[in-house]
């Protein structure tokens, strides 16, 4: 058996019940994104003014973050994209966490848990997207 590098590694995609439920679940992350998170951060809705305003960093770390949300959505259901997303929404996720628990104490420190326990497992079930999309841009 001829010896084999990191380079040649490649994990299999998942089955096809996985890859199902993988995809109902980006799409709903994506809408729950889009709609939910990004919507009146863009729009630069009450409910999201008095959340920023209480972190200090004013309207342009919202509307940064509206964008940040509203592109992981649109990436989340991109499939070569999707695995990158995920990892990048969950990152998201830590610091959310972060300043709910610091900050806001709003008291819904599990909703970013969720979402960041939600986005770690699209991306371990689309990380065979992630390494085809590093060799594609030489990364590996």
């Amino acid at each position: 058996m001829p010896a084999r590098n990191a380079s040649d590694y490649m994990p299999q995609g998942p089955g096809r019940a996985l890859n199902v439920i993988l995809w109902i679940l980006q799409i709903l992350l994506a809408v729950f994104f889009a709609v939910a998170s990004a919507f009146p951060k863009l729009t630069g809705h009450e409910s999201a003014r008095v959340t920023f305003d209480a972190i200090g960093y004013g309207d342009w770390f919202m509307y940064l973050i509206g964008v940040l949300e509203l592109a992981g959505a649109i990436a989340l259901v991109i499939p070569i994209l999707s695995g990158v997303a995920a990892l990048a929404l969950a990152g998201l996720m830590v610091g959310a966490f972060i300043y709910e628990v610091t900050v806001i104490q709003s008291g819904f420190w599990y909703t970013p848990v969720i979402l960041f326990a939600l986005f770690v497992f699209v991306a371990w079930g689309r990380r065979y997207k992630t390494v085809l999309l590093m060799r594609r841009v030489g990364l590996v």
